[in-house]
């Protein structure tokens, strides 16, 4: 089967002391881009993961794209069909 359309996505870590940050944008089919952050805080007496921190602050960036792309396909969904559509809560 061909593939229709790629999304490309990039995410980007940063560290400061405890806390690390993810960066994360999809570029869409249609030239369109989203963009998301995501945080994780390491609690001063737990060992330094820096995977667990980029893996945690990657997935929150990621489920904040999840839903700005469910709210962009309703409101292509309802521009197309003239009715409101209810789209499914996490």
């Amino acid at each position: 089967m061909p593939t229709l359309v790629g999304w490309h996505v990039e995410l980007e870590f940063t560290e400061e002391g405890n806390r690390t940050s993810a960066a994360a944008l999809v570029r869409l089919g249609d030239g369109s881009e989203m963009r998301a952050r995501g945080y994780a805080m390491r609690h001063p007496a737990d060992p330094e993961q820096l995977r667990v921190g980029e893996e945690i602050a990657g997935s929150r960036a990621l489920m904040d794209l999840a839903s700005q792309l469910l709210q962009k396909a309703h409101a292509e969904i309802d521009d197309a069909s003239g009715r409101n559509s209810y789209p499914l809560t996490q």
